[in-house]
């Protein structure tokens, strides 16, 4: 990744005998099926695992790695983030704020990203106030807690209303990063359709000094729905 980069119901039968014996039926069965496979229980156990794993990893949850420094501080080179995919899958979608992965092809390039929802669906995102700080619909946004040491909010300016169903995203390292400002002239301008997102970043689980989860940031609380945008 480039970071410019159900269960089932059984049923209970009241005839416990007949029960017993069909479960102890299968497990002969099953034991007859295992001895005729390399490590006896091992191979079963471990083809079992493996599709436990292709499964959660394909619904659930995806780890990807941090190639890039354009999210410093907050994910460092080498970092491993744990991709919630039902984050977006039973209603509501990608907050400001939100770290999350999306796949770029045909926007940034054709791998994964990974950045921050600056701008959701409506909204009007400006750069910058009289302060060089980021305005979303007319609130001005104090990014300091997770932008990068040194960095402006951006040494580009541009006025941008995102089209509803995509997203406005940015670096948190913004001299390090390529992101949505980098293709405002581009086809789709820059705004990454929601759904091509991933899904959000929710934890950094490798290496072990850095294990954290990954909070939305409070500084976009105040910022006023797209309706009420103004200047």
């Amino acid at each position: 990744m480039d970071t410019e980069a159900q269960q089932t119901e059984r049923d209970r039968s009241s005839r416990p005998e007949p029960v017993a014996a069909e479960g102890r039926s299968r497990f002969a069965l099953v034991s007859r099926i295992t001895d005729w496979l390399p490590g006896g229980w091992i191979a079963p156990i471990l083809l079992v695992c493996l599709v436990f794993l292709l499964l959660l990893n394909a619904f659930v949850v995806q780890p990807f790695q941090i190639p890039s420094g354009s999210m410093e501080n907050g994910l460092r080179i080498g970092d491993r983030v744990l991709v919630n995919k039902l984050a977006y899958r039973f209603g509501g979608g990608p907050r400001r704020g939100d770290v999350v992965v999306f796949d770029g092809t045909g926007y940034f390039g054709n791998a994964d990203y990974i950045k921050r929802v600056v701008g959701v669906g409506g909204d009007h995102v400006v750069c910058c106030d009289k302060e060089g700080r980021i305005r979303v619909n007319g609130r001005s946004v104090d990014e300091s807690t997770f932008l990068h040491p040194g960095d402006s909010p951006s040494t580009v300016t541009f006025t941008v209303v995102v089209p509803d169903g995509t997203l406005f995203v940015l670096g948190d390292h913004r001299s390090d990063s390529s992101d949505s400002r980098d293709h405002l002239g581009s086809p789709g301008g820059g705004m990454i359709p929601v759904s091509d997102v991933i899904g959000r970043a929710d934890w950094i689980v490798w290496p072990a000094a850095h294990w954290t989860r990954l909070q939305r940031p409070g500084a976009y609380a105040r910022v006023p729905a797209a309706d009420g945008a103004h200047g």
